[in-house]
């Protein structure tokens, strides 16, 4: 019994004679046929064994460049983490230098190295008692050089012949 079909367009549908029917009715059972065989006695045209050799080699072609840019990716993503690890050890460094030069600043202040100085070491200024005035003759005792000394080693040859004839 044929199936009722909607029909879109408005040309009749066309007829199929019964033999045509027959033939691809027998062609499927063919297949079918070809189904049940066991794998090991279905034969495979050496095209057919190409191609699929062909789409199999593609395919792990495929899968080695995707696992490239996966891995490359992973790399690229491990060194941005140890990079901002990094830069975040670098800002905490630089604060705790900050922090270093300011103390070290106000270790240097003369108000506050006179406070350690009373109060740890229980020193005191100096009163006008503790003054000593010394008096220096005003004798220079820097002595000019008599003699003119010249070092022979540090002149060039070129030099020392120019000097032994320009003296004679």
């Amino acid at each position: 019994m044929a199936k009722a079909r909607y029909q879109y367009g408005t040309n009749p549908r066309k007829i199929e004679p019964t033999t045509q029917r027959k033939e691809r009715v027998q062609q499927k059972a063919k297949l079918k046929v070809v189904e049940n065989v066991p794998r090991q006695e279905v034969k495979i045209s050496k095209a057919q064994r190409k191609k699929q050799i062909q789409l199999t080699i593609l395919a792990l072609f495929v899968f080695a460049i995707l696992l490239a840019v996966g891995y490359r990716n992973s790399q690229i993503s491990v060194k941005f983490n140890e990079m901002q690890n990094q830069k975040k050890q670098l800002a905490t460094l630089e604060k705790e230098n900050e922090q270093l030069e300011i103390s070290i600043e106000n270790g240097l202040n003369l108000g506050n190295i006179e406070n350690e100085a009373k109060q740890k070491l229980g020193m005191q200024k100096l009163t006008n008692k503790q003054t000593v005035y010394i008096t220096l003759p005003k004798k220079d005792y820097v002595e000019a050089p008599t003699e003119k000394i010249e070092d022979e080693e540090q002149k060039s040859w070129i030099r020392q012949i120019a000097d032994w004839i320009f003296q004679k």
